[in-house]
């Protein structure tokens, strides 16, 4: 799957209409709000990647979070997000961003986030990685991370996985997919893509970047969250995650 496939799907005005309704009606979910207040201090510099219309961002604000950058790869999503944060008086920077080629210093923000299973949307393992590493780079040593995935070993499609790993075993995968735990969905707006990795994959590359694994945890047993986050979203996985502290 090729990136500009992906960035399709999330340019088109249906999906933009979609997120924008979620940041302007149904905000934080119980659970985000839970491990954000947790572990960011509301004076902390926070990178947000994936930011879409700006759920996130717009609610971290409304909790007194004051030193947002909401960063998306999509122009159409940054642009309904700037409109949406002038009409909800949320004064903050938007910006255009490419996850795996960030424009910013080393060590210049407190913590990110990249919520609503963003960097599984990043096509091919190589490229997620690359995301993660300059993830790694723009926070200051022992500053906080915070992200979700599905979880490939607790999906309710478990049946589907199965067959799936046989496919691939035998070398009768999809073409259009580069990596096992990759699903595609063909829609009115164009390919779905994302990627289902279980925790022992997610544990390994984090190992490589050099993140320090806090704490994971299924966002079902964090809250119980209404109805409208049910409809709007499938339970996944959070994970807290923390750059190496500075040596003496």
């Amino acid at each position: 799957m090729d990136r500009e496939t992906v960035l399709k799907y999330f340019d088109s005005e249906s999906v933009v209409d979609h997120y924008a309704k979620a940041a302007a009606r149904l905000g934080l979910w119980e659970s985000e709000e839970k491990i954000f207040t947790r572990v960011f201090a509301q004076t902390d510099s926070l990178l947000e990647l994936g930011c879409g219309a700006g759920r996130i961002a717009f609610g971290l604000h409304e909790l007194g979070y004051q030193n947002i950058m909401a960063t998306d790869y999509s122009a159409e999503m940054i642009k309904r997000a700037r409109h949406l944060s002038t009409l909800l008086e949320c004064n903050m920077p938007l910006r255009v961003c490419d996850a795996t080629d960030l424009e910013f210093e080393d060590n210049v923000f407190d913590g990110a986030i990249f919520g609503f299973n963003g960097l599984m949307q990043i096509p091919q393992a190589a490229q997620r990685e690359q995301a993660l590493s300059e993830i790694f780079r723009v926070i200051r040593p022992g500053g906080w991370f915070v992200f979700t995935s599905h979880d490939r070993d607790r999906s309710p499609h478990r049946s589907f996985w199965i067959q799936e790993e046989q496919r691939w075993q035998q070398a009768e995968q999809s073409s259009e997919l580069d990596d096992f735990g990759d699903r595609t969905e063909t829609t009115a707006d164009g390919a779905h893509y994302m990627h289902v990795p279980s925790m022992q994959e997610m544990d390994a590359v984090l190992e490589r970047v050099g993140f320090r694994v806090e704490a994971t945890v299924m966002r079902s047993q964090l809250a119980h969250e209404s109805s409208e986050v049910d409809d709007f979203s499938d339970d996944c996985r959070f994970w807290v995650v923390q750059t190496p502290e500075v040596s003496d």
